[in-house]
């Protein structure tokens, strides 16, 4: 029947059943009646709204931002020491504003919940750290959306901002990392907004950094005020080559290669101190490396590119787009490979073939690769389409041929680069539906996990670690493994729709601790 028919007394016709609601009607009535905001009849709660209670697994946080964290960067040396940035408000004209401060404060949670105190709601039970600002980010007048700490020990942090400009600060710690001072050195403004910025690795071209522009270019600086006070951030490079917004960049493990990506689907690695050039391995634009376009159907990916990564060994770039598109491109060797990493990356792999059957190029894992520097460098080794939206997020494992992919339609895709980058996972559940914003391995675990724990965040507004051993892809598939390999979460952020969920973390390189920049305003820290 339907539930708008009026209810009649049996007593009124003898010979009839009561008629019953059912159950789907039922539902329709309570959804009615929810969006009609009525209230149940004998309530004695009227006009108290329902109280949101978050669960809260941080040991500290900050809460002084007055909207979105966008950024968020920790110090390479001395890891207790964060630096976020956001804007001070949601109006189309608040400054940006960003926040330095310590987590070594922060004291970790009692091994035995507040349960087992005498009197768990004393004054001496266990509370999370608030912590306090050591030092203000200003001078932005749009939103601060990129913060760096430069390389290898940390000399400036630089903040990039929405109004194109890129600010640097000298950073002073004790030899304990504790009582950092920072002082405003220079700024410079070469675009109407920068969109990220890296660090260069190279302690041959030290505190040199990175930016990517909404117009495109390309920048690199060096910070170096001791040469000159009065231009202390120094142009090194520029680059037009793009033509849609540069929306990602990373450098080679040595430092010596840059990688960008575009909205117009291009990819660009640029040799930046020329080493390239040196051994005649560059494109005939004397700039690059490898330059891929939408002119090359092997590689184009229709709707752009948001996402690049570099294999440890140097040998291999990655980059995610639209479409869950992920294309795999050899790299040269500028550099020799540290042995470490060629144990993992000399693994034999399967003779690769494309579509019609035909033999691919040699991978950069090969011998015959690793034998010549310029062997494979430019050539598309795989073209993946697992995840069915954009691909936010890539990282390589450090210690494993693993590749890891995060997308918007809330999938983490585990690629293994020793067999041909077959998926050996797909956690399809991974962030509950909502996109995935960051994927990074735990750079320094060691024993039987290391390069095989990874970190995610969403925006659900939740942390997750996941140990990837185990079950591979098929097996999943029989056992509906949704959270297959999820040994911890964080949760402590809103989560879920606008002014929710996680927009960064950092993790140190033991990932003991996790620091996340949220959409909610707040930075959270977690400890493992």
């Amino acid at each position: 029947m339907s539930s708008s028919k009026p209810y009649q007394n049996p007593a009124d016709d003898d010979d009839s059943e009561p008629e019953m609601i059912g159950e789907d009607d039922v539902q329709e009535v309570v959804e009615e009646m929810d969006g009609d905001g009525d209230i149940p009849m004998d309530s004695d709660d009227e006009g108290q709204g329902e109280e949101l209670v978050l669960e809260n697994d941080g040991i500290a946080y900050f809460d002084q931002h007055k909207d979105s964290v966008f950024a968020i960067a920790q110090h390479p040396v001395y890891p207790n020491l964060i630096a976020t940035g956001g804007s001070e408000g949601d109006a189309d004209d608040a400054p940006g504003k960003g926040y330095v401060f310590d987590i070594s404060v922060a004291s970790s949670k009692p091994v035995l919940p507040p349960s087992y105190n005498s009197d768990p709601s004393s004054a001496g039970a266990w509370q999370p750290t608030e912590l306090q600002p050591i030092f203000a980010i200003d001078g932005h007048t749009d939103s601060i959306n990129a913060l760096t700490f430069t390389l290898p020990r940390g000399d400036f942090l630089v903040s990039g901002g929405m109004d194109g400009r890129l600010r640097a600060y000298a950073v002073g710690v004790s030899s304990t990392g504790t009582g950092a001072q920072f002082q405003f050195i220079g700024e410079s403004q070469e675009t109407e907004e920068v969109n990220w910025v890296s660090p260069c690795p190279s302690a041959t071209h030290p505190n040199t950094i990175a930016l990517g522009a909404s117009d495109g270019s390309v920048w690199v600086f060096t910070i170096d005020p001791a040469s000159d006070s009065s231009n202390p951030i120094q142009i090194v490079q520029s680059y037009f080559l793009h033509t849609g917004p540069c929306t990602a960049g990373t450098w080679s493990s040595d430092g010596l290669l840059l990688a960008t990506v575009s909205e117009d689907s291009s990819l660009h690695v640029f040799d930046v101190f020329g080493e390239a050039a040196a051994k005649n391995l560059v494109t005939d634009n004397g700039q690059t490396v490898v330059s891929l376009a939408d002119a090359d159907q092997r590689f184009f990916v229709e709707g752009g590119l948001y996402s690049v990564a570099i294999s440890p060994s140097g040998g291999l770039v990655a980059v995610g787009g639209a479409q869950g598109a992920i294309r795999v491109v050899g790299l040269p060797r500028l550099s020799a490979q540290p042995a470490s990493q060629r144990q993992t990356t000399q693994r034999a792999v399967p003779v690769q073939r494309g579509p019609a059957g035909r033999r691919a190029a040699p991978s950069s894992h090969s011998s015959s690769a690793q034998s010549d520097p310029s062997a494979g460098a430019g050539v598309v080794l795989a073209a993946l389409n697992v995840q069915s939206d954009s691909v936010e997020s890539l990282s390589f494992s450090p210690q494993q041929p693993l590749l890891a992919a995060g997308s918007v339609d809330g999938s983490i895709a585990i690629f293994d680069a020793a067999r041909s980058f077959a998926v050996r996972k797909h956690i399809r559940g991974a962030h509950e539906g909502e996109s995935v914003v960051k994927v990074d391995f735990v750079r320094a675990a060691t024993g039987a996990t290391a390069g095989w724990l990874l970190t995610s965040c969403g925006l659900d507004g939740v942390v997750r670690r996941w140990d990837l051993r185990g079950a591979t892809a098929t097996q999943e598939a029989v056992a509906s493994g949704q959270t297959a390999g999820l040994i911890k979460e964080w949760k402590g952020h809103r989560g879920g729709g606008e002014g929710g969920g996680i927009l960064g973390f950092v993790q140190g390189a033991d990932g003991e601790r996790v620091v996340t920049a949220g959409d909610d305003s707040v930075v959270l820290v977690f400890e493992a």
